[in-house]
């Protein structure tokens, strides 16, 4: 059994269900006549037109079990900087710009200071990702949600809606062999595998939220709660800026294997100068056993965001440079490639792309 799997996560059942879900949810575009589906119901973000000048991107997630995290530390200010962000690196994926949230607030107990606190990451995020946050719900379901700590167990998602240009938007289509792949630097682990970080960390390892590590030179538990990085600013400098930039990848759950989700056929993408990661995913590999094949599948392992350009010299350094003006660390990571089965490889760790997972290439 995979270590995700063990963690709780069982992907191969998911995506099942998600395909079984889709073929129902596929038909709803036939409801209303004047939507039509501009992508499939498995982009970063749906994008649709509604008749208007601009098409509508629009996208749902939430935050996942950091939640639990953010509990057992009692803090809750930073959470909702993760739950814009989810969504809204999601929207720029398609070449939209951000522009209104709403938000869903599960909970057990509707404890006015932890409302107070969940406000303030999501107005931080909202600020970051240049959105307003017009709606949302709080629901109390005492009975289905439950945490680490007493009268703190909640769930909180989001809905994100951004507008692009028709002539503007960005799915990968022309994306071709020779073009260069950049990686921008996570802020960490972002809101994705924590499943299988909670299990090493908390189960295998016994820590607790305040145990310190030195390699990281502060407790495990604010590593744990560093939000994701919300790459908004940087990504609209960049879609108006003289870069042609053909593809934006949003590297969540899943990790690099997101890149094979654009739309271009008959590319594969060939990672061959990956950064160091940051020392939580060293330490991760390291206090589980886990092997590369699932650090790389499971986690970021530090790019949280990826674009794809022309290999040209002057545009890919001025796409680093705008990036690095944003305070985040861009480099290129690879190249694109032919491949009919458009497969993400690995060669330094030996890995190559097989259907959901990453695998050893022999």
């Amino acid at each position: 059994m995979r270590p995700y799997d063990a963690a709780g996560v069982d992907t191969r059942m998911e995506d099942e269900a998600v395909a079984t879900l889709r073929g129902i949810l596929n038909k709803t575009f036939g409801f209303n006549p004047h939507i039509k589906r501009v992508t499939g119901l498995a982009y970063f973000a749906g994008l649709v037109d509604v008749g208007l000048p601009k098409l509508l991107a629009i996208c749902t997630d939430g935050v996942g079990t950091k939640l639990l995290v953010a509990q057992m530390m009692d803090k809750y200010d930073t959470i909702g900087i993760d739950c814009v962000a989810m969504n809204a690196n999601d929207v720029i994926c398609v070449g939209a710009e951000p522009v209104a949230f709403v938000d869903y607030l599960a909970v057990q107990k509707p404890d006015p200071e932890l409302l107070k606190q969940i406000a303030i990451g999501l107005s931080t995020g909202a600020k970051a990702a240049k959105v307003a946050i017009c709606g949302g719900e709080v629901a109390q379901i005492a009975k289905i949600i439950t945490g680490e700590r007493p009268d703190r167990g909640f769930d909180l998602a989001g809905t994100c809606v951004g507008l692009v240009e028709k002539d503007r938007a960005v799915l990968g289509a022309d994306v071709k062999p020779g073009d260069a792949i950049l990686g921008l630097q996570s802020s960490g682990l972002h809101s994705n595998g924590f499943s299988l970080a909670r299990r090493i960390i908390f189960e295998t390892k016994r820590f607790t939220v305040e145990t310190y590590i030195d390699e990281l030179e502060k407790t495990i538990g604010e590593e744990l709660l560093i939000p994701t990085h919300i790459y908004v600013a940087e990504v609209l400098e960049l879609l108006s800026s003289a870069v042609e930039v053909k593809a934006l990848v949003n590297i969540t759950g899943d990790g690099l294997l997101n890149l094979s989700r654009i739309a271009a056929p008959n590319v594969g993408f060939e990672i061959d100068a990956l950064p160091e990661p940051h020392p939580i995913f060293t330490l991760l590999k390291e206090w589980g056993a886990v092997d590369d094949e699932e650090m790389y599948r499971v986690f970021n392992m530090g790019i949280g965001f990826c674009l794809i350009v022309p290999d040209d010299s002057e545009q890919i350094s001025q796409a680093i440079s705008i990036t690095r003006k944003h305070g985040v660390g861009c480099t290129r990571i690879g190249t694109v490639v032919s491949d009919a089965k458009k497969r993400v490889r690995i060669p330094a760790k030996g890995l190559v792309q097989d259907g959901l997972f990453f695998v050893k290439e022999h």
